[in-house]
């Protein structure tokens, strides 16, 4: 049986515009504070068939353009230590799903950070659709996620003298999404 789409969402392809999108993490620091970053989506298209079973959602994101409020810690997430961006600067999502479950959407996917893919699943909210100023049709999309660093080889951390260690392994996502339907 189809599920229905979410109401307000009409069938299409919509792109994913960076520049009103964000790509953004948070992880502890030294166990007693956050750091929080963004990193740019790149490219991006949300696929909107007839109903949840034919949609489809696919991004890229920059991992050189990790921004989070200070160069030296910025380079140093962008070298070997951490995400290799030099030679693994795209980080992708490709979906395998689309369910509803009580009003909330779950996209299933493959998730690969640092050449390392997981599946994932992002619990996502439509915000819903505008029209801008400039008749372009805009859907809204919000979710959050948490996962684990070293599932992504991700392992680089500093022991604390206190206990503990610098890094948390736990990392928050935030996705906040604007979509441009094409004509």
């Amino acid at each position: 049986m189809a599920t229905p789409l979410p109401a307000g969402l009409e069938p299409g392809t919509y792109v994913i515009d960076g520049s009103h999108s964000t790509a953004s993490f948070t992880v502890r620091h030294a166990g007693i504070s956050k750091v929080r970053g963004t990193i740019a989506i790149t490219t991006g298209t949300i696929t909107v068939g007839e109903d949840l079973e034919s949609t489809s959602v696919s991004a890229e994101l920059d991992a050189a353009s990790v921004n989070t409020g200070d160069a030296n810690r910025d380079a140093h997430l962008k070298s070997a230590d951490f995400w290799n961006a030099e030679e693994k600067p795209v980080w992708s999502f490709t979906s395998t799903s689309v369910t509803e479950d009580d009003g909330n959407y779950v996209i299933t996917g493959d998730l690969t950070i640092n050449g390392v893919t997981n599946t994932v699943e992002l619990p996502t909210k439509f915000v819903g659709t505008a029209t801008d100023p400039f008749g372009n049709v805009r859907a809204g999309f919000e979710s959050e996620l948490e996962i684990s660093r070293k599932d992504y080889g991700l392992t680089w951390n500093a022991a604390l003298e206190t206990g503990g260690v610098l890094v948390g392994d736990k990392v928050k996502i935030s996705l906040d999404i604007s979509a441009i339907k094409q004509a």
